[in-house]
């Protein structure tokens, strides 16, 4: 919560300072935002390559049907969230944004004192790629060497974004807005912003209550005595933004919902790293609102959305257990498959951190729907 507020006085601040300094000042601005910019997006390789590596190599070669039932189940349920994001925001967006008349422009008369490119280590799809061929790799030939390579790898990657990406990305986030304030458009975004935050919640609890319907459909129960179950969880995970810290809490509610203990203990844990369906709801939804408010970009149709949504239910295992991973992983994705610029994933950014906490809570929730699925098809099956 406290890089929440962190990132509103960014917000904040960055409206003020466009509005009162000169454009030298604001050449300095821009300067850092571009390198800032260019080193997030170098950085996302090593995320994806560790972090999946190391998440896929961990399974194990004789995980069983265990991991092949959760792992295909969470990934159904992160694709379908996505489309009813797609959904509901193709029909409420286009009342609130005028697509033909776009608010800000990815490129701007703003410029930063010098010209700088940080290439990326390897591109999106090859690192995911090399990542899933190393993982699978690493679990069936038992190569304990290369596991704590990637291991030790990922325990890096994850030091720097606690260490400097995240204590930085206010500052990233304040020369945003310094820039949208400067170009007199930062209100227009200001009102999208509140937009997005609201659907994506209505969103959250509309995919939840269909998922609990589901579970409670296949187990005979009622799906909002589950939901219920589950509130202390929905709720740690606001407080902590973690779904990795939160694991306990929703590993002993869900076993309140008469999921079999050793089921819980394996399936809550495996599920707070590969089911973020809340995340993808909102970054579906935020990436959406981007796309019309930009001028440069496409337009934000099924065609180009639904692969995105593919891609980034395999994307998000490689979201590290830090505030605002999700959409640090994810930025590959919407540069690679979506066009976005610096200037569209910093806004990507501020979006999905202002609701994060309400995003780790939908996820967290989620799981224990997956759980109680799982748990009934298992013993369905014995």
């Amino acid at each position: 919560m406290k890089l929440i507020l962190k990132l509103v006085v960014g917000i904040i601040a960055g409206i003020i300072i466009g509005l009162l300094v000169n454009e030298a000042i604001m050449e300095y601005i821009m300067t850092f935002q571009l390198i800032f910019g260019q080193f997030l997006e170098y950085i996302v390789p090593f995320i994806i390559i560790f972090f999946i590596t190391s998440g896929v190599s961990s399974m194990g070669k004789d995980s069983g049907k265990l991991l092949g039932l959760t792992g295909g189940i969470a990934y159904g349920s992160t694709v379908v969230a996505g489309i009813m994001a797609f959904i509901i925001a193709t029909l409420i967006l286009p009342i609130f944004i005028d697509e033909s008349a776009p608010m800000i422009q990815d490129e701007n008369g703003l410029s930063a004192l010098f010209e700088l490119e940080i290439e990326p280590a390897l591109p999106i799809i090859t690192a995911l790629i090399t990542s899933f061929i190393f993982g699978i790799g690493i679990a069936k030939t038992n190569a304990q060497t290369l596991k704590s390579i990637f291991d030790e790898g990922k325990t890096i990657i994850e030091k720097l974004l606690w260490v400097v990406v995240i204590p930085v990305l206010p500052f990233y986030i304040a020369s945003i807005f310094a820039e949208l304030s400067a170009e007199g458009t930062v209100w227009e975004t200001l009102a999208s912003f509140g937009l997005v935050l609201l659907l994506a919640l209505a969103t959250h609890w509309i995919y939840l209550i269909g998922a609990f319907s589901i579970a409670g459909g296949l187990t005979g129960r009622n799906p909002f005595s589950l939901i219920k179950t589950m509130l202390p969880a929905y709720f740690t995970g606001i407080g902590t933004v973690s779904s990795t810290a939160t694991i306990p809490v929703t590993t002993e509610q869900t076993k309140k919902n008469n999921v079999n203990p050793a089921m819980a203990d394996a399936i809550v844990p495996l599920g707070a790293n590969i089911h973020l369906a809340g995340s993808t709801i909102t970054i579906t939804m935020a990436s959406m609102t981007v796309m019309m408010m930009l001028g440069e970009l496409a337009s934000p149709t099924f065609g180009l959305i639904f692969p995105f949504i593919l891609g980034l239910g395999v994307i998000m295992i490689a979201a590290p257990g830090v505030p605002g991973g999700a959409i640090i992983a994810a930025s590959g994705l919407l540069t690679s498959m979506l066009g976005f610029g610096e200037a569209a994933v910093g806004l990507m950014i501020a979006l999905y951190m202002a609701q994060d906490s309400l995003g780790t809570g939908c996820n967290v929730t989620g799981d224990g729907a997956i759980a109680l699925t799982v748990n009934r098809f298992i013993r369905k099956s014995e």
